[in-house]
């Protein structure tokens, strides 16, 4: 592996970092402030939880694990996607399974 081709891939700077921790630990702060005031119903703190869940996710992807979604970062995207689709299929048919073979056995 040459000098070049180890630059090719962004390692991410100091600010980006910071920039990364920040957003996540406001994206930390909001569901738990909401759920501690009680200041919503269920159904809206069901929605602050799962949205700022989804964008944590994206600001983790995007700042620490310096996932690019350009053109250039086509590659690592689609391992990426390919990864997580096999990792949901082996959970999800792992509780499926399992939640089939606990019927099974109680007739």
């Amino acid at each position: 592996m040459s000098q070049h081709d180890h630059d090719a891939h962004s390692h991410g700077s100091v600010s980006s970092y910071v920039i990364g921790f920040v957003l996540s630990v406001i994206l930390t702060v909001i569901p738990f402030w909401a759920v501690m005031t009680s200041a919503y119903d269920r159904a809206t703190l069901f929605a602050i939880i799962v949205v700022t869940a989804v964008v944590q996710i994206f600001v983790h992807l995007k700042y620490f694990l310096h996932l690019n979604f350009s053109k250039e970062g086509k590659i690592d995207t689609l391992s990426f996607i390919f990864t997580a689709i096999v990792i949901v299929m082996v959970v999800a048919l792992s509780v499926w399974i399992i939640y089939e073979s606990v019927l099974m056995m109680m007739y």
